[in-house]
């Protein structure tokens, strides 16, 4: 895995499997299906809008709660 650091506002992949409570292979499947978008670095070491991630660990509780 990469310990690359992300700029503010952006989470690496580890960080942000982390923030969902999915394993970063989960993580790639939702690039995969366009329910994420990368936004910057590179292409093995991806970086992903943190607002992007918080509107999908929303979605995610508000499906836990209904």
């Amino acid at each position: 895995m990469d310990d690359r650091t992300a700029p503010p506002g952006y989470l690496t992949t580890r960080q942000a499997a982390h923030a969902l409570g999915i394993t970063p292979g989960a993580l790639r499947n939702l690039v995969y299906r366009g329910q994420l978008a990368r936004a910057g670095g590179t292409e093995r070491h991806p970086h992903y809008a943190a607002r992007d991630v918080a509107a999908i660990a929303a979605k995610r509780r508000e499906r836990q709660v209904a």
